[in-house]
């Protein structure tokens, strides 16, 4: 077969620049599918819309990454997966995917700035943030309320802090916080967290997190200038209060970046794409990876491993054709 590839022409629809993959996403998945697919030769085109890296990117420090055993930031993990995915060949360009059809064998994969040809897709576009649909909360984000605090830590030195969620994330996010914040306070809808152990021990040995257990967030109540009030509810007794917040952070899981593909692989109840342990999906020479798919376990190395698995069976699919 022949693996050769051409330049992408920029809204030449009816062009016969076929890629042999196109890889949707760029964080850990998505760039460690092209690492391997590009030393495969088969020299992938990856699309990303907006910050490479993806989660990992936003993630202060990664300590359980193997390899690294005084951690490493996730901004530096990042980059260094960006350069080894272009050292070996992959051609990565800065667009946002809207649609994706199959015709006769070939994926027409069209974004905002052109329409690209591929012979295969990886689908590596990963999850966003959650929220919790409560009153006051589209109003206040990005003024008061935020899901990154490597982002936004810095602007609340010596501040009084939600932190909402009991997970991983939650709990890393809050002791990162500490850096900044006078109090933070890990707000949790049950009575116990659900973090891994040595974070749940770091957190409840750091003198700056407290903890509202069996609380749920009921209404965020500020103005233009920010945060100014939670309004919470005890889950047991019912019990309304409001108090005083600087800011809130919301850590309460994901949703997967899967609308765009709605139609074209088969997807369960909440919008993650099923696939078989090979990456594949229903739709023959789409593969799935990382947080987008369903899986057990969303963590980098993970999404890493995914990421080699779809490559190699992409090189198979291919040859196979």
């Amino acid at each position: 077969m022949d693996f050769k590839v051409f330049s992408v022409q920029k809204r030449q629809k009816n062009n016969e620049d076929i890629r042999n993959v196109v890889i949707i996403g760029g964080g850990p998945a998505g760039l460690t599918a092209a690492i391997y697919s590009a030393r495969a030769m088969l020299q992938p085109l990856l699309i990303e819309k907006g910050v490479m890296g993806g989660q990992a990117a936003i993630t202060d420090i990664l300590e359980n990454y193997p390899g690294f055993p005084d951690g490493i930031g996730g901004p530096r993990l990042s980059e260094l997966f960006e350069i080894q995915a272009k050292k070996f060949g992959t051609e990565i360009i800065n667009d946002e995917v809207v649609s994706v059809r199959k015709d006769s064998d070939i994926f027409f994969v069209e974004g905002l700035d052109a329409e690209y040809k591929a012979r295969s897709l990886i689908i590596a576009t990963g999850a966003s943030y959650k929220r919790l649909g409560v009153k006051g909360e589209e109003e206040l984000i990005g003024r008061g309320i935020s899901f990154c605090a490597t982002c936004d830590g810095a602007f609340f030195k010596d501040a009084k802090i939600a932190v909402i969620g009991g997970g991983d994330s939650a709990v890393k996010e809050a002791i990162f916080l500490t850096k900044f914040a006078q109090e933070v306070y890990i707000i949790h809808r049950r009575d116990a967290l659900r973090a891994e152990k040595i974070i749940q021990q770091q957190a409840f040995s750091n003198p700056k997190i407290k903890f509202k257990w069996k609380t749920i967030v009921e209404e965020f109540i500020g103005d233009e200038s920010g945060i100014k009030k939670l309004r919470l509810r005890n889950v047991d007794s019912g019990d309304l209060y409001e108090e005083h917040f600087d800011g809130a952070f919301i850590f309460i899981g994901h949703r997967p970046n899967s609308e765009v593909f709605s139609g074209l692989v088969e997807m369960d109840e909440n919008g993650f794409i099923i696939t078989d342990e090979s990456m594949r999906t229903s739709m023959e020479g789409v593969f799935a990876v990382g947080d987008v798919r369903k899986k057990a376990l969303r963590q980098v190395i993970t999404a890493s491993a995914d990421g080699a698995i779809a490559a190699y069976m992409v090189e198979e699919y291919l040859h196979k054709r």
